[in-house]
Order: C-alpha cells, then structure tokens, then sequence
C-alpha cells in the first residue's frame, strides 16, 4: 500500500466497535484510522493449554470484528508476535501520524505499552490512550487528602457520590465510521493452530442477559444451583465485547448490588494500578510471613474436587468442566484452599488463572486476597468460612451439589480430608504466630 498518513487504533481489551472510548477518539482525529489486532506471543506462550478456551473465544471474537469492519468496507490488520516487533515492521510500513487505543492497567501490558510510545514518539507520533474498560480509574476516586483507598466501602461510597450520567454516556463511535482507511482485505487473520492452539469446544455465554436477572440480582445471585441467577458477564467484561458503560447504567437503574459488583471491578483496577506488587505479594506484607503447609497432594484433591466437603468439590468440578464458577462458590473454595488446608493464596490463584473463562488479573488477584485476608479486605484474618454451614446456607436441599457431585451420598465419595474445627484453630494459630509483631 502507498504510504498514506494515518491513524491505528489497537484493539486489546475492547474487542467491539460500539462505545468504544479510544476507537472512538481514533476517529474523530481527522485521519483515516487502520484498526489492528496482535495476538501477543508474549501472552500467549505462557499458556499451558493449547486448547484453552479463552484463546478461541479471542479468535472468534476478533473474526467477528474483521467481518464487521469487512462490512464498512476497511479491514482489521491482525498479526502474531511480539508486539514490540510487530510495531516496529507496522511503523517502516505505514505513515502512521498517532496510535490509538485504550488503557490496560496490568504491570505486563504497562511496560508494552511504554515500550510502543517510546516506538511512536521516536517518529515524532503520539501514543495516546484512554479510558474505556472501567467507569474511575488511577487518581478518580481518592479520599479527601488525595490519598488511595485501600477498603473497598470507602471507596464504593465516593464512586457513587461521584458518579454522574457523563460518566456513563455512550461514545457514539458509528457515526464515524467512514472514517476508517478504505482499504481491501490486507490480511488473514492467523489460525490457531499457526499459534500452536487447538480449537476448544467450550460453550461461551451471551454477550446480553435479560432485565430481570440485574433486577432480581440481589435475591438470586447467591444461590448457586440458579444457573440464571448471575449474568454470566465476567468474560465480556474481561475482553471489552461489551461496554462497562451500558451495564453501570442499567445497574443504576435496576439494582444497587448489581451496580456495587461493578464497582468492585473498578477497586480491584484501582487496587493493581496503585500497588502493582500485590500480583506477586500480600496487599499487607506482614501476610507473606505465613508458613504455609504447601502440601500438593492436598492441593491436587482441591483441584479435582475430591476434599470431601461436597461445596468445595461441586465448585472445583464446575470450574474444571465449564471455566466457570459461582461467586459464593468462588469464595468458600478460596477460603478452604487457604484457610482449612494453609496453602498459599497464589496457588489457587494460579489455579483459577488457567481454568477462569473470566480471568481477570486484578478480579482473581483481589478475591484470593480477600479469601487470605492478605488483602484490602477490613475484616480479621480470623474470618474463616464454614463449608458445611455454607452449603446450608446457599444450597440447602443439596442441588447444586449433586448436578457437580452425583456420587454424593455413595460410599464412592471421601470423607473429609480434613476435620474443620480443627483446621480452623490451625489457621488461626498460624496467622497469629505471622502477624504478631
């Protein structure tokens, strides 16, 4: 292609043209914009399963978009490799004035996108960035003084009295669409297999649920057997193949806890931003002087959901087959790996991190944390959930145990592994003897 001026707009965690915050500037700049796509072999190489499925949902997602872009009569340029590389050999090729995209708040994707600015201003371009998978982010939202909340109902209650219709406005990106590069096709997108991925058969939910689960949401998003009682939003959300924008307004209006799960996405953002060390370290250090037992047969029970605690192992075993798991669910497993067992938060984390359709770097961070009490949370360490008395609580009549766990009930199913009462005075004493100074 002949060197014309242009503007791209790199598509990462916003795969969607709707309300689209940086797509949406992209456009408005006045120049043809060419949207590209890299599958980063950065990420991607550190997958152990080639047939994991999130990288299929991306290949799906991201064809999906090049057919719509098809349809506007552009393209979608969609490479493989390390995007430093690949930005190198994009700027020999085109005349490229500014890039364009959105903010990514984890320390990997920090550092990549330094290194494209320095890239792009070493040209005499701009990297610019904006705010698009969170409604406040970095310095929005701070306390009086200006100094970062570290609990999450502070800071819930400043969000919202912050919070105002402009910050939840559509960015009408489609009446901008004839401002994209007219262009032919310029490339195929590469197949899974050319990035040593398979296929995954896995089922992916709807990118839209109906009003009345976020109406209802405050009354059934406890109750784990419900299979609508949740949105099941957490994977759109985690790619931008919807806009966090339209979900705080129907939060807004329909239900307060739905809208208060979306702030907690915004804190765990705020969270990582501010404090990038907690992807590797306790939010509290002094939390990362316990001795834990690391035992990996235990582990190894916990993973295939044969702890003899039914609500554990159903959790476990609808996260192995389907890479989802209810929240309440989520948070007793969480507990039990760390609390009941004493194995180190960042295994289970780890855990989830492969098998999570939703995984989000700082979501799952922020939730381990909690479930350790290493974390942000405000309440004691000494907070240890009971499985059983959980497993009254939320699933009574045991039905959501027995879709998970049909051999519940048979002499096929372990006992417990451990004894909890017991295991509790453990942890406690544990922590304690940790914390103490």
């Amino acid at each position: 292609m002949p060197k014309t001026k242009i503007n791209i707009f790199w598509f990462r965690r916003d795969l969607r043209l709707e309300d689209n915050a940086g797509l949406y500037h992209a456009l408005n700049s006045g120049v043809p914009v060419l949207p590209i796509f890299i599958f980063d072999q950065n990420i991607l190489e550190k997958l152990e399963d080639k047939k994991d499925a999130r990288v299929t949902f991306i290949h799906q997602e991201v064809s999906r978009l090049k057919k719509e872009l098809g349809s506007l009569g552009t393209d979608l340029l969609v490479t493989y490799g390390d995007p430093e590389v690949i930005w190198k050999e994009i700027l020999d090729e085109y005349e490229i004035e500014n890039i364009y995209t959105n903010h990514d708040y984890e320390p990997y994707a920090r550092d990549r996108d330094n290194k494209i600015k320095k890239l792009i201003e070493s040209q005499g371009g701009q990297f610019q960035t904006f705010k698009d998978h969170v409604i406040f982010e970095k310095e929005e939202v701070t306390k009086d003084d200006g100094s970062i909340y570290s609990v999450f109902t502070p800071y819930s209650k400043k969000w919202k009295a912050r919070l105002t219709p402009a910050d939840y406005a559509s960015f009408e990106t489609e009446r901008l669409f004839e401002n994209f590069l007219k262009t032919r096709e310029i490339s195929e997108i590469p197949t899974l297999k050319s990035m040593n991925f398979e296929k995954s058969t896995q089922v992916f939910p709807a990118r839209t649920t109906e009003r009345s689960i976020i109406e209802n949401y405050d009354q059934t998003r406890d109750i784990p057997k419900l299979e609508d009682g949740t949105t099941h939003l957490g994977l759109h959300f985690r790619f931008g193949t919807i806009s966090i924008r339209a979900w705080v307004r129907a939060g807004s209006k329909c239900n307060a806890i739905f809208l208060s799960e979306l702030i907690w996405r915004d804190f765990y953002q705020h969270i990582l931003w501010h404090h990038p060390r907690v992807e590797k370290q306790s939010y509290k250090p002094i939390y990362d002087q316990i001795k834990w037992v690391n035992d990996e047969n235990d582990f190894e029970k916990w993973c295939e959901g044969k702890t003899g605690f039914p609500i554990v192992d159903a959790g476990m075993r609808e996260l192995n087959a389907t890479g989802y798991m209810h929240n309440r669910v989520r948070m007793i497993t969480a507990s039990f790996l760390c609390k009941d067992l004493l194995i180190d938060w960042r295994w289970g984390e780890r855990y989830f991190a492969k098998k999570l359709l939703d995984y989000d770097l700082a979501a799952n961070n922020g939730g381990w944390q909690w479930a350790a009490g290493s974390g942000t949370d405000a309440a004691p360490y000494f907070r240890v959930f009971n499985p059983e008395a959980q497993q009254k609580k939320f699933d009574p009549d045991f039905e959501y145990i027995k879709k998970w766990v049909p051999e519940f009930g048979t002499e096929k199913y372990p006992q417990p592994m451990v004894d909890h009462k017991a295991a509790r005075l453990r942890c406690l004493e544990v922590y304690k003897a940790a914390i103490k100074d």
